[in-house]
């Protein structure tokens, strides 16, 4: 049975109609696009033709072969768009009727489409442009027209002189709102659009130093309700105006922004391009809650497929949480601080991976994590964007773009919590990560006795020793335990120099050089721990010296220097001795003139979890058990 194009199908899209669902037939198939694959077709209605985008989510169709030349089509959802002042349709979803199919009727260039590939098709029903007025082909009568191609003759228009342009007064702006659009039809040809997505991502600050000079620059990733994706960046003033306002799970309706080529290098959405908010943006709170737009979208991907990602690529994965260790100091090339955590993560693949928390999401996420596994809970975790490392096997980490769901109400969730809880538990998974330590703790964590510091030479080497002991407070000195520090703000971080009362009972900071009526309180605590091995002195800075003694530097202060009341002063310090603490540590020899100490400082303290110590202790015992030689 014959198919019928939808007549008149071109003209009806050119003039803004998105509900006509046509029938088109494929004339031709392109595949354009340096930093991405993109396919332009040509669609006929029997009578006009004219170009079309195709949507990136359905380029599968063209490679898999539903759609090819001469097949018919039912356009879903399409919208058209103004390129460099043609008219160029944006298909979105679209239905394959038959897959293949003789050229209908004899279809010429609409006047509307982009003349840029207004080149012959080949094969029967050829199209060839409208004649121009005083080409050479319109004057060259001796020539006939090929079979089967419709040229509609042109009439040369008489001579109109060019309009007088004079000053008129101002041109009123088109004030009208900007059409919104799929974020799958964005393209840097558009003048006026406006997206509605929901925040799925949003980074934090970061700051930079190049040849301009300094900087700022955050990012936001954007979810539409057909499923396009895209990342946001502002820079510098930018920044000030819109980082406040973004929230994780708002819908917002955004506008007036430049879109240029996603980097690749920091942007894994599959989207080739990414929009840059400029001083003219806008972003407006959409408050009422949009039902049509999900929250997140996941494209997870079993555990034994990691194995085979290639190194940095990106991935959503999702699985029980079996293990976790306690998060580790770890000194980065540029001198800088952070933690690092690593879990064990089994699903039904029969598989398991070490995953990886940097920074932030070893405190906000893994303690949490920690605690469940630590009372024989097993979450479900659900990473989305985590990134694929092939350093000593596959392992996954974070990164500023990764989320972390713990137990999510995902139909994948349930499937894995009902598949741990009937039997997954105790299956044996094969790790595809490095070897564990024996002992039940990674290789990133070093633990240590008190008497291995001596015995070892800790410190003593070009570059400091990190490690964890389990140790109890023996002894607190307090004649000096904090110091009064300056409490302005250098740039985003604050001074915390020492300062000094004045003559005018003010407080000076001679870094800052400047006088100010109140001053902060932070610990200096020189403390002594012990084990069942030996004692040793160690300094407690601000955040470690308020997780030893249980309340605030200012208020021991007052306590002791403007109240006086000693009585109650040492019953505060009494109480916090013989408190047994995980101690995470750092050692370093120093030389004081010609003396060489060593500096040991405590740079996090955790409360001993009993059920996760007795778990490592065990995991010793059987390991040295393994090893311990058999006589004869």
């Amino acid at each position: 049975m014959p198919v019928t194009l939808t007549p008149n199908a071109i003209a009806a899209i050119n003039t803004g109609d998105v509900n006509l669902k046509p029938l088109l037939q494929v004339l031709d198939i392109r595949l354009i696009g340096k930093t991405q694959e993109r396919y332009r077709l040509l669609i006929s209605d029997g009578v006009s033709a004219q170009h079309a985008m195709l949507a990136v989510q359905l380029n599968d169709r063209v490679k898999s072969g539903q759609v090819e030349k001469g097949s018919i089509v039912q356009l879903i959802d399409y919208i058209c768009s103004d390129v460099k002042g043609r008219r160029l349709t944006i298909v979105l979803n679209m239905e394959t009727i038959v897959p293949q199919s003789e050229t209908i009727g004899n279809p010429t260039m609409s006047a509307e489409s982009d003349t840029e590939f207004q080149k012959p098709v080949p094969g029967p029903g050829n199209i060839h442009p409208p004649s121009r007025v005083g080409s050479v082909e319109q004057h060259s009568t001796n020539k006939a027209p090929p079979r089967g191609v419709n040229i509609t003759p042109s009439v040369q228009p008489a001579y109109q002189p060019p309009p007088s342009y004079r000053n008129h007064g101002p041109i009123m702006k088109n004030e009208a709102p900007a059409r919104i659009i799929p974020i799958a039809a964005l393209n840097p040809y558009q003048g006026r659009w406006a997206i509605k997505a929901r925040v799925t991502a949003k980074g934090d600050i970061r700051r930079y130093n190049n040849a301009k000079g300094d900087g700022k620059v955050f990012s936001f990733d954007l979810l539409d309700s057909d499923g396009g994706e895209i990342r946001i960046t502002c820079f510098n003033a930018v920044v000030d105006r819109f980082y406040d306002v973004i929230e994780v799970g708002k819908v917002y309706l955004i506008s007036k922004g430049s879109l240029k080529p996603a980097q690749k290098n920091f942007n894994h959405l599959k989207n080739e391009w990414e929009i840059f908010l400029e001083s003219a943006s806008t972003v407006e709170l959409c408050p009422d809650e949009d039902g049509s737009i999900p929250r997140q979208q996941f494209s997870f991907r079993p555990i034994g497929d990691v194995e085979k990602a290639e190194n940095n690529a990106i991935l959503d994965i999702i699985g029980v949480v079996t293990s976790v260790n306690p998060s580790v100091p770890i000194l980065r090339k540029n001198g800088m601080e952070t933690y690092r955590r690593t879990l064990n993560l089994k699903d039904d693949s029969g598989k398991a991976v070490e995953v990886t928390l940097w920074g932030e999401f070893c405190n906000r996420d893994g303690r949490e994590l920690e605690d469940m596994v630590g009372s024989a809970f097993y979450p479900v975790l659900a990473i989305k964007a985590g990134k694929v490392s092939d350093f000593s096997g596959k392992s996954v980490g974070t990164i500023s773009s990764t989320q972390l769901f713990i137990n999510p109400d995902f139909p994948e969730a349930q499937k894995l919590r009902n598949w741990f809880d009937h039997g997954g538990k105790d299956t044996a998974s094969s790790s595809i990560s490095r070897d564990n330590m024996p002992g039940g703790g990674s290789r990133n964590e070093i633990r240590k006795v008190v008497s291995q510091i001596k015995e070892e030479g800790l410190g003593r080497s070009d570059k400091p020793d990190w490690f964890t002991v389990k140790a109890t407070i023996a002894f607190i000195k307090t004649d000096s335990f904090c110091y009064t520090a300056c409490p302005l703000m250098i740039g985003d971080k604050q001074c915390n120099k020492k300062v000094t009362r004045t003559g005018t009972n003010m407080w000076l900071c001679d870094r800052c050089n400047q006088e100010f009526e109140e001053c902060d309180y932070r610990y200096l605590l020189q403390v002594q721990i012990q084990d069942h091995t030996g004692m040793a002195w160690v300094t407690a800075f601000q955040e470690s010296g308020e997780e030893i003694m249980g309340c605030p530097a200012k208020q021991l202060y007052t306590l002791k220097h403007v109240l006086q009341n000693d009585e109650e002063f040492a019953v505060i310090v009494r109480n916090r001795l013989f408190h047994q603490y995980m101690l995470k540590l750092k050692i370093k020899e120093e030389t004081y003139g010609e003396e060489h100490r060593l500096k040991m400082t405590v740079v996090k303290v955790d409360t001993v979890n009993y059920t996760s110590e007795s778990r490592y202790l065990l995991n010793l015992l059987v390991g040295s058990l393994q090893y311990t030689p058999k006589f004869h």
